[in-house]
């Protein structure tokens, strides 16, 4: 008579398996939605106005559209828009975020502002001040951000901002 040990050591040998009754592990639970923002349609319609005011310039750029937590809703790269816009127009955004008011304004206060200088390049989110994000208001609630990267200047970003919100609002 063969013992259990060595029983059960025979029927795995021949490809055999041991079932245990266990319990199912519960479903994970639902993911979160993104934190609130502007609509997908018309952040897409407005990155697009964006990089298209900017190329009819001769300026190759990416737009970002973001949620109130700095979270991606659009990114649009335009063609030939180098690949460090992306990551200039999220330092811009974390700008906006932080500060409550348009990336150009705390650009300017840095040239005055010692201290806010150090702070903003204290901050591995930011590092430098730069023009070219505007926060997306629902009255004086932060809907958003838009931001734009890859101008010869903050100030021309911007413009591709203004020429694209005038087209169609994100508020």
């Amino acid at each position: 008579m063969m013992t259990r040990p060595l029983l059960l050591a025979v029927l795995l040998s021949f490809g055999g398996s041991i079932v245990f009754a266990q319990t199912p592990p519960p479903a994970p639970a639902p993911a979160p939605p993104r934190a609130n923002g502007p609509a997908l349609t018309p952040s897409l319609k407005a990155a697009e106005a964006a990089v298209t005011a900017c190329a009819a310039k001769g300026y190759k750029v990416t737009a970002l559209i973001t949620d109130s937590a700095g979270d991606p809703v659009v990114l649009l790269s335009g063609d030939g828009a180098a690949l460090r816009t992306q990551g200039i127009a999220r330092t811009k955004v974390a700008t906006v975020l932080k500060y409550k008011v348009a990336s150009g304004e705390i650009a300017a206060r840095v040239k005055t502002d010692p201290k806010l200088a150090d702070e903003i390049k204290a901050d591995p989110a930011i590092g430098m001040a730069r023009q070219g994000a505007v926060p997306i208001l629902s009255g004086s609630e932060i809907l958003g951000v838009f931001a734009v990267s890859g101008a010869p200047g903050g100030e021309k970003d911007e413009a591709c901002i203004k020429v694209a919100l005038d087209l169609v609002p994100l508020s």
